[in-house]
């Protein structure tokens, strides 16, 4: 085996290893997710009738089904801030793994950057259970927290997509100007949207909830056509140079 042969597959072992770190650095965190999510148990369900002044259950073998249930509807913000970080972190391990698929090269500084965004997956957990824990009540910083973490996301992807997409440094193929354009932009929406969030819960937290909605439909009906308009160029330019 030649030297140039060998140092191809050492490169493409490493870089493959820099892959299934980053995949299970994004599985363990959101597993964790829902480990912020307890079972209510007999005190918890006493403690959250006391909250709506309900009458208390006076030992655990008089606990009714409607009890569960009322005890399930007080862990309603943590499921609601799971489910949000769970497509989150899905959203942006897709992201990841398209980006990765134009890798062919990496560098310290690529690694480095790809360190830090996995240090703000990796927060995730945490800052979904603080944001989670105060959700019903009217305090700004954990929203602002939770604001910061998804912020540092969005910003860390946007600096590894301009990054890649520089030619001079050789890290990736088949990855046009257009593309990356499109996937920096589209990694900073969701960032800019929990900010309007964040802002608009200093106002309004009951109308801040439903601004993370708006999200999917972005993404479906503003950045899907610029996609497929993308992509249509491409192939229309690779058909041309095919011909040619």
């Amino acid at each position: 085996m030649s030297n140039s042969l060998h140092n191809e597959l050492r490169k493409e072992f490493q870089l493959e290893r820099l892959i299934l770190f980053s995949d299970a650095v994004f599985a363990i965190a959101i597993t964790l997710l829902v480990i912020e999510i307890k079972i209510p148990d007999f005190t918890q369900l006493n403690e959250h009738l006391n909250e709506i002044k309900a009458p208390l259950i006076p030992d655990p073998e008089h606990i009714r089904d409607r009890d569960i249930l009322n005890g399930l509807a007080h862990l309603i913000p943590k499921f609601t801030g799971f489910l949000i970080s769970f497509l989150i972190i899905g959203q942006y391990w897709m992201v990841h793994h398209r980006m990765f698929g134009y890798v062919i090269n990496f560098n310290p500084r690529l690694i480095w950057l790809n360190l830090l965004f996995l240090l703000s997956i990796a927060l995730m957990p945490f800052s979904t259970g603080f944001y989670s824990e105060y959700a019903a009540m009217p305090l700004v910083a954990p929203v602002i927290f939770y604001t910061c973490n998804i912020a540092m996301l969005g910003t860390l992807n946007f600096f590894m997509w301009r990054y890649l997409s520089n030619p001079n440094k050789g890290l990736t193929e088949n990855l046009s100007p257009e593309l990356a354009r499109y996937s920096s932009l589209r990694s900073i929406t969701v960032p800019a949207i929990f900010i309007i969030c964040c802002i608009v819960y200093t106002q309004s937290p009951y109308i801040a909830a439903f601004v993370p909605a708006t999200i999917p439909l972005i993404m479906r009906f503003i950045f899907g056509p610029m996609k497929k308009k993308i992509l249509a160029t491409e192939k229309l330019k690779a058909e041309e140079k095919s011909a040619d």
